[in-house]
């Protein structure tokens, strides 16, 4: 039954007779004034500052939120409650409890003139409002969280957001405790692949064969990488260069042109990924520029001279996409940049999404007087598109948006371009907070960020939802959940609801506070639907991967489980089996609805003892592959395993998913890999010792689910020379293989000082490009 509810006038009674109020900080000259929507609010008892923080009564606030106040005497607290929502604000605490929740106020309940106060921002962002504070107005604007977010507005309303929302930052915390294995293999922004399976195109003049693409986390969304092909052509990004060799047929590889990057007049384009459609080749990478007064001249194709960006900027994410007409003389069509460093981006159909991280240097601004508005406009963000000209353009803060739980001094901006339409102005929207990992459906776009709250450092992931319409990333829904993300392989959409994968706690404590592993599904709204909470106590993440209704998970301390999960029911999802096997997984691959590929590194236990404790230790060892058998979903198997090297062996792939190439119906399986061996004539060796470089190039394998992993040789660009010099460690050098991929029955290994193809079906060597 719902409580009775009290006057305020009772409560403050109940509140004044059980005492030990602190005294009250003597409150401004001045107070703001309090608009709710735009309209001026009549307190019964008016706000004030204490400490320099506006803090209200509770009456007043919750009658603003049209919410009861009932008083807990035997607790001492305020609850605000509403439907299902319910706050609890105890008596002279800096702790209040929204849903049984704790969460720090940021200053303290406090009794002011007969009445609790409450700081005004918590309680009504607690309750579902923005808070605005305008200091040129002296003024808070209240209003109501909607679909949209709110917008900065001015630039005293960012300084204030940037100065009240100073927090830890983007802190990544992975304690590994006392039981560690000596390297972890993680990644950013960086998602698993559906399958890389070969598409087919055809031209006006001839039959493009089979080839393969990019490894991809979902299908219709592609993603940019260091090497890409149509086909006909190979496209690489070498040394600061772009370089285009024509590949098919393999008996008539040829260069065909290098495009050059050169540092003009203090400004340089650093190229780090690549697009190829029929049309354009599209690179992306970073401009730095270093001089205000001298013009710089951009690359063939555009004549008019580019502004040059201030020396004090931090670069700019940068575009320029290419005509394919002539390959042998590229012709630069249209460049764009957005201020701040390049993120990530995806290009689905012909829309190309790409995403920068803006820092915002305000700490020179805060003691700027009003007037100064030149210097003031530095703190926006700014983008330029070549089709609207030379000059960069400022992006208003009344159209400037702001993340309310992840306030940070970053700008994160999205730039779409229509890559039918070039004439098109960029479009830009933009956001004040941080981006740390970014998952991309054919319909949404997905920014998650880690926060930390400063006093219990509990992490939480907020999640924004940007959907994708007509070439446009807008702003549909907020959600959280607690814990932390891995990385991108943690995200994924099915059947319109959100899968996300998060761990809690540390690894290595033993208390309330050691680690756990959770699986949340959200519905279309954000909102929590279903999840599995605590799996693995005392493990982390160490991968991830959803498929359809199952979800798989990898955690690891010193032996690697395996769960599985059915996901069927969003509202009910379960843990059906789990597998427990030495080493880890980093990345897992599909290889059919039954089977789950699984690449990481072997470990060794080792048992230690001392006066106080058992303890244990895995070292890991040379690389792992592992076949999954999950057709009974209750009992997983590892139906195959392959160890590649020993101790100090290591791959692309198990940081970057796009260095692997797979073809279930090819049965092909490749990847480069840095291959360290153990000397045999020694006697010294152990589980700690690392070996010595024996191999850099492609591993080359069959697999099939009959025997298992078949390696059917290797592919290296380095020479009997280069291998006598490389000495104990890896010296490939711009010989280090770092793609693989076929085109027809031809397979191409690419490094940046050449291009090797072989046989597909023998890997006979048929013919060699050196790149200049």
């Amino acid at each position: 039954m719902k409580k009775k509810v009290w006057t305020i006038g009772l409560l403050l009674s109940a509140m004044i007779l059980t005492s030990t109020f602190a005294p009250v900080a003597s409150k401004a000259a001045q107070e703001p004034v309090v608009l709710l929507e735009g309209q001026p609010i009549v307190f019964s008892q008016q706000p004030m500052k204490i400490d320099g923080i506006l803090m209200a009564s509770v009456r007043d606030l919750a009658k603003i939120a049209g919410m009861d106040v009932t008083w807990n005497a035997t607790d001492q607290m305020a609850i605000v409650s509403q439907n299902e929502y319910e706050l609890k604000l105890p008596m002279n605490s800096d702790v209040a409890y929204v849903n049984g929740k704790a969460n720090t106020i940021y200053g303290s309940t406090q009794m002011v003139n007969g009445a609790m106060y409450v700081p005004l921002r918590f309680f009504m962002e607690s309750t579902n409002y923005v808070v605005r504070w305008d200091t040129a107005t002296n003024s808070v604007n209240i209003t109501k969280q909607t679909d949209s977010l709110p917008v900065v507005g001015t630039y005293d309303h960012l300084l204030t957001l940037l100065s009240q929302n100073q927090s830890i930052g983007n802190v990544r915390v992975i304690s590994q405790g006392k039981t560690v294995v000596t390297e972890t293999s993680t990644e950013a922004l960086s998602p698993i692949s559906v399958d890389s399976s070969s598409a087919k195109k055809e031209s006006t003049t001839a039959v493009v064969p089979e080839y393969s693409s990019t490894n991809v986390q979902v299908q219709g969304v592609d993603e940019s990488d260091v090497v890409k092909t149509d086909g006909s052509y190979i496209y690489t990004v070498n040394r600061q260069r772009i370089v285009v060799t024509q590949a098919y047929p393999a008996d008539q590889m040829k260069v065909l042109s290098i495009l050059d990057f050169p540092k003009n007049q203090g400004a340089q384009f650093q190229p780090s990924e690549i697009y190829v459609d029929d049309k354009h080749l599209i690179v992306i990478g970073n401009s730095l520029n270093y001089d205000t007064s001298v013009p710089y001249n951009g690359p063939t194709g555009l004549t008019e001279k580019r502004l040059i960006m201030p020396m004090k900027s931090q670069g700019n994410a940068k575009v320029m996409v290419y005509d394919l007409t002539d390959r042998s003389n590229l012709k630069l069509v249209k460049e764009a940049e957005l201020e701040g460093n390049y993120v990530s981006s995806r290009k689905i159909g012909s829309s190309l999404y790409f995403i920068s991280n803006k820092f915002v240097n305000y700490n020179r601004y805060q003691k700027l007087k009003k007037h100064d508005d030149d210097a003031l406009t530095d703190l926006a963000p700014a983008y330029r598109d070549s089709v609207s000209g030379d000059a960069f353009t400022k992006i208003p803060l009344d159209q400037v948006y702001y993340l309310p739980k992840a306030i940070e001094p970053n700008y994160v901006l999205i730039g779409s371009i229509n890559l039918n339409e070039l004439q098109q102005t960029m479009n830009v929207t933009s956001y004040l907070g941080s981006g740390q990992n970014v998952y991309a459906s054919e319909e949404n776009l997905t920014i998650a960020v880690t926060n930390y709250e400063q006093q219990s450092f509990q992490p939480e992931t907020i999640i924004y939802q940007f959907g994708l319409k007509a070439g446009k990333a807008s702003f549909t829904n907020t959600g959280k959940v607690p814990g932390r993300l891995l990385n991108q392989f943690s995200m994924d959409e099915h059947n319109g609801h959100f899968r996300i994968a998060t761990t809690t706690g540390e690894m290595g404590r033993t208390d309330e506070g050691t680690s756990m592993n959770h699986v949340f599904i959200l519905d279309a709204n954000l909102k929590v639907t279903g999840k599995i909470e605590n799996i693995a106590p005392g493990e982390r993440i160490y991968a991830a991967r959803f498929m359809g209704d199952r979800a798989y998970m990898v955690t690891f301390r010193n032996t690697d489980p395996l769960f599985v999960m059915d996901l069927k029911d969003p509202a009910a999802p379960k843990l059906l089996g789990a597998l427990k096997i030495p080493g880890y997984s980093d990345y897992l691959h599909p290889y059919d609805e039954n089977h789950v590929i699984g690449f990481g590194k072997d470990t060794i236990e080792v048992d230690l003892k001392n006066s106080q404790e058992p303890q244990s230790i895995a070292y890991y060892q040379g690389m792992k592959m592992a076949l999954f058998d999950i057709t009974d979903v209750n009992h997983p198997k590892e139906k195959f395993k392959e160890l590649i090297g020993d101790r100090g062996t290591d791959s692309e792939l198990l940081h970057n998913h796009r260095a692997l190439l797979f073809s279930k119906e090819k049965n092909l399986l490749s990847f480069p890999v840095n291959v360290m061996k153990f000397d045999a004539s020694s006697n010294t060796k152990s589980v700690s010792s690392y070996g010595t470089f024996a191999f850099q190039g492609a591993y080359v394998y069959r697999l099939d689910l009959d025997k298992g992993f078949q390696l059917r040789g290797s592919i290296t660009h380095l020479s009997e020379d280069d291998l006598k010099k490389a000495g104990q460690y890896v010296q490939a050098g711009d010989k280090q293989v770092r793609r693989v991929l076929y085109i027809g029955d031809t397979l191409y290994t690419i490094s940046n000082d050449l291009i090797k193809a072989n046989d597909l079906a023998t890997l006979q060597e048929k013919n060699t490009v050196l790149i200049p």
